[in-house]
């Protein structure tokens, strides 16, 4: 007979607390040493997206991105054993919004595994 493991919990509150008080710290402790994230946009498209491997590129990533004057909130989050999607919007002071939706594998409770699109708004219009 063959049993299965259970998958290792998330800290999805961690999560929340690390998007909503902008503490890449505690974001970076949630990936995997080995972690992958790739990051697809207006600039970086499907076909060459942004691939950060390793704890120290995305942590640079994320150290820029949460030190940069902005409101971050999670939107949205879903767990489903071993694999993990959310929903972050984020505001710049002039009114400005950007958008990112997240999936990711997980291992032993961490992001091994993450593609993130995001879209922003780009004519004055939009503020």
């Amino acid at each position: 007979m063959t049993t299965m493991a259970a998958p290792s919990a998330f800290d999805t509150r961690a999560l929340r607390e690390g998007i909503e008080r902008s503490d890449a710290d505690a974001l970076l402790a949630l990936y995997a040493d080995d972690a992958e994230l790739r990051m697809v946009d207006r600039k970086t498209q499907p076909s060459h997206p942004l691939v950060m491997h390793g704890l120290d590129e995305i942590g640079a990533m994320l150290n820029d991105v949460y030190s940069r004057e902005l409101s971050h909130k999670l939107e949205r989050v879903v767990l489903d054993g071993d694999r993990l999607a959310f929903m972050e919007s984020c505001r710049y002071p002039d009114g400005v919004q950007v958008l990112v939706t997240s999936v990711a594998d997980l291992r032993d409770g961490r992001i091994v595994d993450q593609t993130s699109i995001q879209a922003w708004d780009e004519d004055e219009q939009a503020k």
